[in-house]
């Protein structure tokens, strides 16, 4: 099961594969994805059927700028593909230069997410979430409300969309409306999987040299008790908040890490309270979604506003098990918000266990994800 390698053990692919999980089965009828090896289907609402045409032409809308309500603006201008469909700020700004208060998540695997968004339980379907960037107001992102009929408009007016949206919606009298833009666009975004990593190629592909010996150590600290990575990043997503066509049940995992403890009794500052800002129950304060780690590497910078820099800060905070600011506004100590998940107690490494940590996060990347040009900006083709 396992490798001995100077006095380490090396966990094998068959260890690993037994706590990731193999949940790969050929999906039920046609469909227009190749999954990678070991992954399942994604679940697909029978309203919206998953389909090559719709996917292609909601990959047009993700990069076309003429979808804002200004027209200086698309999807892509946040979720960039070298950036795993992140962006690298710590905070966006939307079409009218308002900043969101939160950092742009990657959309990396998003058709398996279990909800949408860094802390709304109540957003589970890609068809709902992306009417906030469309036509939300606080804050202000693609900012179509006011302007729903003129960016229609730029559409027609373009003379690749009739076909696009007449072969994604065959037997539509006048198919370019709104709820096909929506459409569209949740099929483009969920033939965003990611599954061909270092790490992919040595659990799911049986490529044993895959990984180096400090990146499977890395993984054997990773699944291990004493640092508890896995109870939050777990599953063939590295992420607890994840669903596919055969789940029987749903899943949310919301968590407090510690990054904040402003009046120590646990608080955040004000405008990004996590699922509280949805409940208002106090236990939510502070609790928002564990992203996937894979592709997480190109992600930076971290955490749900982006204030953490690098991934050896994220792996220190963790390691004190709560963020220490010693001034500033959010002054406090994350290590003693009563609010904390049990799983950040904290732990300690040696400088060689980081830096085999961080070899295996580094794994996760998909550097064909990153260049896959069925997800790059047909707008720039010749």
């Amino acid at each position: 099961m396992g490798a001995q390698v100077r006095g380490a053990f090396l966990p094998s692919a068959a260890l690993v594969l037994a706590l990731v999980g193999c949940v790969g089965a050929p999906p039920e009828g046609p469909f227009p994805l190749s999954l990678p090896p070991g992954f399942p289907a994604p679940q697909v609402p029978e309203a919206n059927p998953l389909t090559a045409a719709r996917i292609e032409l909601g990959r047009h809308l993700f990069y076309d700028e003429r979808i804002s309500g200004n027209g200086t603006q698309s999807c892509a201008s946040c979720h960039r593909q070298e950036r795993a469909f992140a962006d690298g700020l710590i905070q966006p700004a939307g079409s009218t230069g308002v900043l969101h208060p939160r950092n742009s998540p990657s959309l990396t695997n998003a058709a398996y997410n279990a909800s949408l968004t860094w802390a709304n339980p109540l957003l589970t379907e890609l068809e709902q979430q992306i009417l906030v960037p469309l036509f939300g107001e606080e804050p202000i992102e693609l900012g179509v409300t006011g302007h729903e009929e003129e960016v229609l408009a730029r559409l027609a007016a373009e003379p690749r969309y009739p076909a696009l949206f007449e072969d994604a919606f065959p037997g539509e009298p006048a198919p370019i409306h709104w709820d096909n833009v929506v459409r569209a666009l949740a099929s483009f975004t969920r033939s965003l999987i990611s599954g061909n990593s270092r790490f992919d190629r040595f659990v799911y592909q049986n490529e044993d040299e895959a990984l180096s010996p400090s990146e499977r150590r890395g993984l054997e600290l990773f699944f291990s008790e004493r640092l508890e990575c896995h109870h939050c990043h777990g599953g063939f997503n590295f992420t607890e908040s994840s669903v596919h066509a055969g789940s029987t049940f749903g899943a949310e995992s919301f968590h407090n890490t510690g990054l904040y403890n402003l009046d120590g009794r646990g608080s955040y500052p004000p405008n990004n309270t996590g699922v509280y800002e949805i409940t208002g129950a106090p236990s939510d304060m502070g609790r928002f979604r564990a992203p996937t780690l894979r592709n997480v590497a190109v992600t930076a910078p971290y955490m749900h506003d982006g204030s953490v820099a690098t991934l050896e800060e994220v792996i220190r905070i963790y390691e004190r098990g709560g963020r220490l600011l010693d001034d500033g506004p959010y002054a406090g100590d994350g290590a003693e918000n009563p609010l904390k998940s049990g799983f950040i107690p904290g732990f300690t490494l040696t400088n060689e266990e980081r830096a085999d940590l961080l070899a295996f996060l580094e794994s996760l990347t998909d550097e064909s994800f990153l260049t896959d040009p069925r997800h790059a900006d047909p707008w720039g083709a010749p």
